[in-house]
């Protein structure tokens, strides 16, 4: 026998949430098997197998709130595989036929309904026990419940919701009879469902953090545009050469990267943090990158960019985003940074105030890139230009430093040609 344990959590993380199981009771094992997920206020954590046997039992249940390296469950060889439970025809039949002589026949259609439901359960063996637990008790149609679990799995909230979307025309039709009294508001025709769903933990604390930052720092942003035709040229003329050379396309992003580096040399208070009275001045250049995943949005960092070349950054931004759109995003990936980068420009977005990462100082918002008429030695051109945004706390920021940073990231991409030289 070997228990499931809950994987140890850095010293930020308290506690997590478990959020499903891929296996159930009974179900052969392998080593290195995924088991369950957990999530915490940063990552999902996978629960993995230790030996080969079988999942003898689970001791949590999809939902609950786990501690650190908390038993989840136990792993034994084939022969301690728990026995096959009664069916759950075999356990309604006598229950349902008690409960109908105690006075609930009247109403068969209900009754005929909850039977169906747990006969469509038990036959659906994707379901974990905290799933079936709650479709069987209400009544639920588990082909009818929308699915958002990692592997297209119903999970305990996905349940939940349908019991409430259930119980909704319930209480509707029961406050009938007072409404047709007292004269009431046109209500639109046709469905409007509504659903509530508990915030994931990440959301919970994405949602804390930002907050935090709002009631703490005195947040400013300044704004700036760059043309983007000589970085636009660069990129297609090595293109080709860059990719046969590195394996990996030459992005907007490395360009950006690189010149923010050399303007946090520069102006090092935008590299710094503010820690009580003191203001916490930082040697290297660690860069979050914000990348949006399913779970919200996640901020891995690139450690020393100093250090990078473009194709290492490129390399590294590519492997982040893999691991995000995978969920195998670790809490080291994401853990410190000293300034961030953040491209609403890949959704749409024409400009934004972005909030900072507490406990870092300032972050840079790049935009989409629009092509639109500017004056360009005397003349009126067309060129492709993005709108760039700094937000910082003015608290260690000022004014002049921020607005000079963000000039001089422009003067870089401008003219890559004096970045790449390190003019």
């Amino acid at each position: 026998m070997a228990d499931i344990k809950v994987p140890v959590f850095s010293e930020s993380v308290s506690e997590g949430t478990l959020l499903a199981w891929h296996k159930k009771p009974g179900d052969a094992v392998k080593r290195g098997e995924v088991l369950a997920e957990i999530e915490t206020d940063k990552v999902v954590l996978e629960v993995t197998a230790l030996q080969d046997g079988v999942l003898v039992s689970t001791a949590k249940n999809e939902g609950d709130t786990v501690l650190s390296e908390e038993v989840l469950g136990v792993v034994g060889d084939a022969g301690s595989a728990p026995a096959p439970a009664a069916t759950q025809e075999a356990v309604s039949g006598p229950i349902a036929n008690e409960a109908s002589a105690g006075g609930t026949a009247a109403q068969p259609d209900s009754a005929a309904a909850g039977t169906s439901a747990g006969n469509e359960a038990t036959r659906r063996d994707d379901l974990s026990p905290a799933v079936r637990k709650v479709v069987v008790e209400n009544g639920l149609n588990p082909a009818q419940i929308p699915a958002t679990g990692p592997k297209g799995n119903i999970t305990k909230a996905d349940a939940l919701g349908a019991v409430g979307q259930q119980a909704a025309p319930a209480q509707t039709a029961a406050e009938a009879p007072a409404q047709a009294v007292t004269p009431a508001a046109v209500i639109p025709a046709g469905a409007r469902p509504e659903q509530r769903v508990p915030m994931t933990r990440i959301r919970q604390r994405i949602s804390e953090r930002l907050k935090d930052v709002q009631n703490t720092a005195a947040l400013l942003t300044t704004f700036n545009e760059v043309n983007m035709q000589p970085a636009m040229d660069l990129r297609k003329k090595y293109q080709d050469q860059f990719v046969a050379k590195h394996g990996v396309k030459l992005g907007f992003m490395s360009l950006f990267v690189r010149a923010a580096t050399e303007a946090l040399k520069a102006f090092p208070v935008v590299n710094a943090s503010v820690e009580g009275k003191d203001i916490i001045y930082h040697g290297f250049y660690d860069i979050g990158i914000a990348v949006a995943s399913d779970r919200g949005l996640v901020v891995p960092i690139l450690r020393d960019t100093d250090q990078m070349s473009l194709a290492g950054i490129e390399k590294a931004i590519g492997g982040y985003a893999q691991k995000a759109k995978s969920g195998k995003l670790t809490l080291e990936d994401m853990s410190g940074g000293t300034f961030s980068i953040t491209n609403g420009g890949t959704f749409g977005s024409m400009m934004s105030t972005p909030i900072i990462n507490a406990p870092q100082s300032a972050i840079l918002g790049m935009h989409n890139i629009i092509e639109r008429p500017i004056a360009q030695n005397g003349q009126v051109v067309i060129a492709p230009m993005m709108y760039i945004a700094l937000s910082y706390d003015h608290r260690i920021i000022d004014g002049k430093e921020a607005v000079q940073f963000l000039v001089m990231i422009k003067n870089l991409l401008e003219d890559p040609a004096r970045m790449l030289l390190e003019l």
